[in-house]
């Protein structure tokens, strides 16, 4: 069970990132209205950098839950116990 909800967070996770990045570009399309071209090469670029850190942080934390469960398998594994 816990891995079909990690599944699916990595998986709602990526959807995550597909909508923030929808939203800079969206966010950078209004801003050239008001702005020009600065604008939206601003806006563009500081949410291109905050969609980058985000999806980092959040890939991070499972790639960290993923490192420990199979340091936990392994270290089950060599000492024999099976749980």
């Amino acid at each position: 069970m816990r891995d079909f909800f990690i599944g699916w967070l990595e998986k709602l996770i990526g959807v995550f990132v597909v909508l923030l990045g929808i939203g800079v570009v969206g966010g950078a399309i209004a801003a050239s209205s008001e702005a020009g071209i600065l604008g939206f090469i601003g806006v563009l670029f500081a949410g291109a950098i905050y969609v980058t850190l985000m999806a980092g942080f959040m890939y991070v934390g499972l790639g960290i839950y993923h490192n420990t469960k199979r340091t936990a398998d392994a270290l089950e594994r060599q000492t024999g116990v099976n749980t």
